[in-house]
């Protein structure tokens, strides 16, 4: 059994920032977090899902889209086994449901073999 959770989404002025975070749990993530990559995704409205962030297992390597470069940052505590977003000078084209997902490598991300639920962040102008 393997459950992500989201959370930390909400509505946030242009300009403001929000920290999502995607906790994973079940038997496949219990001692193995670690081996696993983590992104992040996203689909606004009429939209594609389109990747955003990734980071490897160990943490070392990251991945981000053109679009959020300098603005957002992924991280991980395999301690607690979640994987953070934090988004900073978030703009109205950022407003999407985010879902985290997860792989073996960054690379396999790309049709991860686990996915949370979404958590829908909204970006006033």
């Amino acid at each position: 059994q393997v459950q992500l959770v989201e959370s930390g989404g909400g509505l946030v002025q242009a300009g403001g920032s929000l920290r999502l975070s995607c906790a994973a749990s079940g038997r496949t993530f219990s001692s193995t977090f670690s081996n696993y990559a983590m992104g992040w995704f996203r689909q606004g409205a009429g939209k594609e899902r389109e990747s955003v962030a990734a980071v490897s297992g160990s943490g070392g390597s990251t991945y981000y889209a053109n679009s959020v470069k300098g603005r957002f940052t992924i991280s991980r505590d395999n301690a607690e086994n979640t994987v953070y977003l934090q988004m900073n000078s978030l703009k109205p084209e950022d407003t999407a449901v985010y879902y985290c997902a997860a792989d073996f490598t960054i690379a396999s991300l790309e049709n991860p073999d686990y996915w949370g639920q979404g958590t829908q962040v909204t970006v006033s102008s």
